[in-house]
């Protein structure tokens, strides 16, 4: 006689007819764990790495004396104020020790961010992609950033403004996968639309003799830098 069969199909046999789809959904969610979750978790980590350790000395802006730590100094004033001449220098000034701090590590978010000026939305692959190729990079660059902001005397809410005017300006969306990786940390789908806002006239006038260098460098603000 030849063999019956036993009429189950994928999905039924000592797990029941239920336990392929339990079984598939859990390995969804084992590779949702390392493909998406754990990678946003580790650049999180680096990118809120600690602040640098600095050498003995005199206090300047947010820098403590003795070996201390070095933080960008404390908002003052309106930080959502309209942009001068000193905020764009000082913005070129750290973009160039936070580019050089990123290395190799910044051609990989190159290509992704010429894909989008080419008029694609970054999918959540690409995301992931970049998140892990950069790696411990990120937090040298976050480290190069917070001095390089102590030594301008200039905060972080002051600079991430000045980021959103200079984009601006530039005509670049302002997409953050910093904080696409916060949202997929707290089990939120990442927004990832290239919304473009228009620039000022001051905001362009300003902006224009580094247009080039700024263009050059403006990958780095898909993450937060």
């Amino acid at each position: 006689m030849g063999m019956r069969s036993s009429g189950r199909g994928w999905g039924c046999g000592c797990l029941g007819c239920g336990g392929g789809t339990l079984l598939v959904l859990a390995l969804l969610g084992g590779l949702a764990w390392f493909l998406v979750i754990q990678p946003a978790r580790a650049f999180l980590a680096n990118w809120q790495t600690p602040t640098t350790q600095t050498q003995s000395g005199p206090a300047q802006g947010g820098q403590t004396q003795g070996g201390g730590t070095v933080t960008p100094p404390a908002p003052t004033g309106n930080v959502n104020g309209a942009l001068t001449k000193a905020d764009v220098q000082k913005f070129v000034r750290v973009r160039r020790d936070v580019r050089q701090a990123m290395g190799s590590s910044f051609t990989g978010v190159q290509q992704v961010w010429t894909d989008i000026q080419n008029g694609q939305n970054p999918n959540l692959f690409q995301m992931m992609t970049v998140l892990r190729e950069v790696g411990g990079s990120v937090g040298a660059a976050r480290q190069a950033q917070e001095a390089a902001l102590n030594r301008e005397n200039m905060s972080a809410e002051r600079y991430a403004a000045v980021r959103a005017s200079v984009n601006r300006a530039l005509g670049v969306p302002s997409i953050d996968f910093s904080q696409a990786a916060q949202s997929l940390q707290n089990g939120q789908l990442p927004d990832l639309n290239r919304d473009v806002q228009t620039g000022t006239a001051q905001e362009r006038a300003l902006v224009q003799p580094f247009q080039r260098e700024l263009t050059d460098t403006v990958a780095l603000g898909l993450l937060g830098l």
